[in-house]
């Protein structure tokens, strides 16, 4: 995948304090047009406060979000209407279809044409049999499926992704990697992506972001990052990173 140099999402000195702990911790970073990175680290790292900031649920102690030049803070409808996200925490509403579902979400992101864009989402993601099926009793890789289209439906040029394939078979987890790196190839979008599988971090990611206690200690490519620190594969250097991260900031 040729990355592009444009900027679609810069964070500088993004700090977030809850009385007297740091979940976030001066933290800085781009992900840039047709660019996959992996915000990664163990639970309690800050990776979901992060993208909360990002997405302005949270609002930083200190720092600043541009997304596409636009400051979050300052610009948030403006910002927000170029984003999108997807987590399995996070799912649509149960008792409504799949297209109704699609079609509310058309309406809040103001999408041009909003039904001939419904119908190609629901071809990519092979939805067409589920569109008047409650999403409450769909399994959980075709509710990641819905969730992927809804996150796509106003082709965002920043897309947020936390743990998208968790709980998901291999098979399905491909087929959502492959949808992913399509679209991060296309356009101008990129994407940042939380994951704690590895292997599928090195498979769809061009970079990665290592977080422990709020600060990025160690960032570049999944592929070759590992062995700068003598490590065998990207497993390892997240182990590294959970037990021992005072080692890493002395390196």
């Amino acid at each position: 995948m040729t990355v592009s140099k444009k900027p679609v999402l810069e964070v500088r000195g993004l700090t977030k304090n809850y009385k007297s702990t740091t979940a976030v911790d001066s933290v800085s970073f781009e992900v840039r047009s047709n660019e996959i990175v992996g915000l990664l680290g163990p639970n309690g790292a800050g990776k979901t406060t992060t993208i909360n900031m990002i997405l302005g649920v949270l609002e930083p102690t200190h720092g600043s979000i541009r997304i596409e030049g636009r400051d979050v803070a300052l610009e948030r409808s403006e910002a927000l209407e170029r984003t999108n996200f997807a987590a399995v925490y996070s799912p649509l509403p149960g008792n409504l279809t799949v297209s109704q579902n699609l079609r509310i979400f058309g309406l809040l992101y103001n999408v041009p044409d909003s039904e001939k864009r419904i119908e190609q989402l629901l071809e990519e993601f092979e939805l067409k049999q589920f569109r008047n099926t409650r999403c409450g009793v769909l399994s959980s890789g075709e509710q990641t499926r819905v969730s992927l289209a809804k996150a796509t439906i106003n082709r965002p040029h920043l897309l947020l992704l936390d743990e998208p394939t968790a709980s998901l078979d291999p098979s399905t987890a491909q087929s959502i990697r492959e949808k992913i790196k399509e679209y991060a190839a296309q356009g101008e979008g990129g994407v940042l992506w939380t994951s704690h599988n590895m292997y599928e971090v090195t498979d769809v990611c061009d970079r990665v972001l290592f977080l422990s206690h709020g600060k990025i200690l160690l960032q570049g490519d999944p592929k070759t990052l590992p062995g700068e620190y003598k490590k065998k594969n990207l497993e390892e250097l997240f182990i590294m990173v959970a037990r021992e991260p005072l080692l890493l900031e002395s390196m």
